[in-house]
């Protein structure tokens, strides 16, 4: 079993990552700016953010993966991108796989289609949200060479507003949208969360970009 550190493993997206992970019998640590009221259980919590350089360089040294399930900016106005340099040189100094929550905003429609986050698919309100995940994918791109990386793309339709049902299924794509029949696309947290561990322990991906849905 692996050693997982789950940077934002009480959000959403997060938090249904660390429950499949544990559950499969991975030892897993959450890591929040804010504790949790209930700590109990096999999962581990602790505090902490991945700008805080020294305990990313900690958690690098003693993790096999770190997931970064951030979204949004920090306290200070702080994108996931600005963390990303220190985050590389730790996790390749010590051979630590980085996979990323990505958003849908990267993803185009169809081959050779508009990015998501360039139409009117993405509402004005969300575009900023959705170009802070886009530029760390974008990072990895331009700079992730040594690293061990993987960016995980949920479907469009995807988070506590619209939580899905949990099918046990998913289908994997890569820079085109995955999409049911009738053109939506849309995963439950659950499915995203099994999609993503797969992943993990499998490999079948890496240093490249995949997207999930129903």
């Amino acid at each position: 079993m692996s050693k997982i550190a789950v940077f934002g493993g009480t959000g959403y997206a997060g938090g249904n990552i660390v429950r499949e992970a544990s559950g499969r019998g991975h030892e897993v640590t959450s890591y929040t700016r804010n504790l949790p009221d209930d700590t109990s259980g096999p999962v581990g919590y602790e505090q902490g953010t991945v700008f805080d350089e020294a305990l990313v360089e900690k958690v690098a040294a003693e993790a096999d993966v770190i997931v970064l399930a951030i979204s949004g900016t920090d306290d200070q106005g702080r994108g996931l991108v600005e963390a990303m340099p220190s985050l590389s040189r730790s996790a390749i100094a010590h051979g630590t796989r980085i996979a990323v929550v990505g958003g849908a905003g990267s993803l185009v429609p169809h081959e050779g289609g508009t990015r998501l986050v360039d139409t009117d698919v993405v509402p004005d309100v969300a575009k900023p949200g959705s170009m802070l995940q886009v530029r760390v994918y974008e990072w990895l791109k331009a700079n992730g060479e040594g690293l061990d990386w993987l960016y995980v793309s949920p479907a469009l339709r995807f988070g506590s507003h619209a939580p899905g049902e949990a099918t046990g299924k998913y289908r994997v794509g890569g820079d085109v949208m995955v999409t049911k029949e009738d053109g939506t696309a849309e995963i439950s947290g659950a499915d995203y969360a099994l999609g993503f561990v797969d992943e993990l322990e499998q490999r079948n991906h890496v240093c490249e970009r995949i997207n999930l849905g129903h």
